[in-house]
């Protein structure tokens, strides 16, 4: 008799977040103790109102802000030691930060050049971030001569030009408008399932929320903390069209009741701080 097949293996666990905390040095809590375990392959978004340590926790995931407390492991190592699991991780920022003396080719080159990648293979590893990303022919460009969204396409294939297996972005595509926004976002969701990355993607829409996610994080403010999680089972690739289905208007809702929860618990802490 054949035995049934067994059951695939959860993916590895990627970051492993437990009882981390973030207190400033002027007394101000922005994170109160959290718990979060992201999945190789998860495709997490952070979603809440404003100053709800989104951007600390993504900025303590990178190793940019030391946690106050608590253990904060990347494949099971360090975030300082992660090169040592095999895996490499990329910070993608709110604005490009582009070097305007410097063409994309350049500024793409950048970390190579910093790591001391030798000049031939740091080119090629650049023509294929560039080829990613779809700017390919505008390698000799400054970055004046190119729109917002071409702006972050560079920015996000200096990211990708290190070969990492974490992408982390803050808000990439807040100052975007709408159509070049919706534009980026199926671009990210094409590069996170050929690159297989494992992504943790910080920003206030909820459509975009759902749209990308795998699973997204409500935060609350003052202090800030996580307060719900929400899986978003919907098949990939995602189109234009599901954005207008019944399935996506029911994951938009279910965020925007929490998000007002989230938002309605923030102004509650701060009339009991007024008091």
């Amino acid at each position: 008799m054949t035995s049934p097949p067994s059951p695939a293996a959860a993916p590895p666990v990627a970051i492993d977040i437990r009882q981390v905390q973030k207190t400033y040095p002027n007394g101000t809590v922005a994170l109160q103790p959290v718990d979060l375990s992201v999945r190789e392959g998860e495709f997490v978004t952070l979603l809440g109102p404003s100053g709800c340590g989104k951007s600390t926790l993504l900025k303590m995931i990178a190793g940019l802000l030391e946690p106050s407390s608590g253990s904060l492991k990347l494949w099971g190592e360090g975030v300082n030691q992660l090169e040592r699991s095999g895996h490499r991780l990329s910070f993608v920022f709110q604005a490009p930060t582009l070097m305007p003396w410097a063409n994309v080719q350049t500024n793409v080159r950048l970390p190579l050049d910093l790591a001391g990648v030798p000049r031939a293979e740091a080119d090629a590893r650049v023509a294929d971030a560039l080829a990613l990303v779809g700017l390919s022919k505008f390698a000799k460009v400054l970055p004046r001569s190119l729109s917002g969204g071409m702006q972050m396409r560079v920015s996000i294939a200096r990211g990708l030009v290190v070969e990492p297996t974490l992408l982390l972005m803050d808000e990439p595509f807040g100052a975007l408008d709408e159509i070049t926004r919706h534009k980026l976002d199926a671009d990210l969701l094409e590069l996170w399932q050929k690159k297989n990355l494992t992504v943790v993607f910080v920003t206030h829409s909820i459509h975009e929320s759902v749209f990308l996610s795998s699973r997204v994080v409500m935060m609350a403010a003052r202090p800030g903390r996580i307060v719900e999680e929400f899986r978003i089972d919907e098949p990939y690739p995602r189109r234009p069209e599901f954005m207008v289905s019944t399935d996506f208007s029911h994951h938009a809702k279910n965020l925007q009741d929490s998000l007002h929860r989230a938002s309605r618990d923030t102004q509650e802490t701060n009339e009991e701080v007024s008091q």
